[in-house]
């Protein structure tokens, strides 16, 4: 029986009797424990080809590999003998027969199979499968449609947005597209201010449901008589009539051409 200071000191020679034994094993649990944050994902396979590299689509798609540098993805590229999977090819799939044939059912197109994509974006295939979501899982859109995967700033706050701001959104929500002689300064800070753009619980892709929406930006001020008080104006009645722009006030939520107050 060892004496509590005997145990002590051989708890803090057992990391380093690990390494004595073997180094390789306190490695690989420091890494699969601690260091490893993300999935490591097999690129795409395709029956009897072989990777040749992103320098052979370069050939061919001179005017969509010049960008590539710039986006996020150029960041799976790796050093040395390996690069040659990790570049076009990681989302495509090997391309020799592609490259010798040039037969476009001979390579992946990530445009008309979202599972390319959910590969290593499974949180978004989570999203999309909520009650409320953007129909790619349908078919009726692609992620290349609000995405380019090809260029774009790496650390871009959007991520990989086609287009900056709302001019994406309002490609298809044309409605929602002002100018409007009273805006909803929410639009300001863009459409995701207010919308999850790949799912969400709530209707309509909103972060929140119903009046908690609005209350996360309008003051809001609590009287001891029980009152709820936005822009002057008792509200506490109104908030229990459901949405504010379903409860016949503030229907004009993205704008107004005749009321400041966005009623109508």
């Amino acid at each position: 029986m060892l004496s509590p200071v005997k145990r002590f000191v051989a708890w803090r020679r057992w990391p380093q009797a690990l390494v004595m034994l073997g180094g390789s094993l306190l490695a690989a649990g420091l890494i699969s424990c601690g260091t490893v944050e993300r999935a490591v994902v097999a690129p795409p396979g395709i029956p009897g080809a072989t990777y040749v590299g992103s320098k052979a689509c370069e050939e061919c798609h001179e005017q969509i590999t010049r960008g590539f540098a710039t986006a996020a993805h150029a960041r799976l590229l790796a050093p040395g003998p390996n690069a040659k999977e990790m570049g076009c090819e990681s989302c495509h799939g090997p391309g020799s027969k592609h490259a010798e044939s040039g037969d476009r059912l001979t390579i992946l197109n990530p445009k008309k199979s979202p599972d390319l994509c959910f590969q290593c974006h499974l949180d978004k295939r989570g999203e999309f499968n909520l009650p409320h979501s953007h129909p790619v899982l349908a078919g009726r859109i692609a992620c290349s449609d609000c995405h380019d995967p090809h260029q774009g700033a790496l650390m871009a706050k959007a991520g990989l947005f086609a287009q900056g701001g709302n001019a994406l959104c309002l490609n298809c929500h044309a409605a929602q597209h002002g100018p409007f002689v009273f805006e909803h300064e929410a639009l300001r800070d863009g459409c995701t201010t207010c919308h999850r753009p790949h799912g969400s619980v709530n209707a309509k892709l909103l972060t929140q449901r119903n009046q908690t929406l609005c209350l996360k930006c309008h003051f809001q001020q609590q009287q001891s008589g029980g009152q709820l008080l936005i822009g002057g104006m008792d509200h506490t009645s109104f908030v229990r009539q459901g949405t504010c722009w379903s409860g016949g006030c503030h229907e004009a939520v993205h704008g107004s051409q005749v009321n400041s107050s966005l009623r109508y």
